[in-house]
């Protein structure tokens, strides 16, 4: 719920200020651009949510949440706005942060017997790569302000290492990419931005079964993240 209205409350300010934009800028001259930026922030995740047990012989289990640890956040983009349309653009980004699982007991429950509570295990390193192949870009095109929309299909790769088990468990999953920003032009080529995005994906961390050093657990669980950045583009 807390994800859910801070989504709602930023969408709403980037609207404001895009009617704030369009009554105070002068008309625009922007023509056709590309960019590319680097982008430094921070990753706010959510627990792991609605875990199901996956592994062969403990099927049908499920998972208490599992919390996550708050993470800085690298990444990287290049995007490209039409000049017929110049409110209409497109990106790609990459993303990398560290959402490690934090120290705490998982409760097991299903059909067939009480809920079953572990003791207090360690926590799991975890690194997360998040691709977002084609965001669709919608902006208020100003001479210097420009509020932004983007929402597209993302590719999140998980990996976690156990302090026990260092080959650890991967996951690969499909899900939504969600974004809205302000960007302001220091020069013709140069501008920085602040930026909110909300990631959301169903991750299957899958079991190592055929790697007798690794985590044999396998599991299946909800990621979702706020992640506030910074950005410094070159625009081209």
């Amino acid at each position: 719920m807390k994800t859910v209205r801070f989504s709602t409350a930023l969408l709403v300010g980037v609207f404001l200020l895009f009617f704030l934009a369009q009554s105070t800028i002068e008309p625009s001259t922007v023509e056709a651009e590309s960019y590319f930026a680097g982008q430094v922030g921070y990753a706010f995740p959510q627990s792991l949510s609605n875990g199901k047990v996956t592994q062969d012989g403990f099927g049908g289990l499920d998972i208490s949440d599992q919390p996550l640890k708050n993470s800085p956040m690298v990444g990287a983009k290049l995007g490209h706005y039409f000049t017929r349309i110049r409110w209409l653009g497109v990106e790609t980004e990459v993303t990398y942060s560290n959402p490690h699982i934090k120290q705490s007991s998982i409760t097991f429950s299903g059909p067939g017997g009480p809920p079953v509570t572990s003791p207090i295990l360690a926590g799991v390193t975890q690194r997360m790569i998040m691709w977002s192949p084609l965001t669709l870009l919608a902006r208020y095109p100003g001479q210097r302000l420009q509020p932004y929309v983007g929402v597209g299909p993302a590719l999140f790769f998980a990996h976690l290492n156990g302090p026990t088990a260092p080959p650890g468990q991967s996951g690969t999953a499909i899900g939504l990419n969600a974004e809205a920003g302000l960007r302001y032009y220091v020069t013709r080529h140069w501008s920085l931005s602040t930026e909110g995005k909300y990631n959301l994906a169903r991750i299957g961390y899958t079991s190592n079964d055929s790697n007798p050093n690794a985590d044999p657990f396998g599991f299946r669980a909800t990621y979702s993240v706020v992640t506030v950045s910074l950005a410094l583009a070159y625009h081209f």
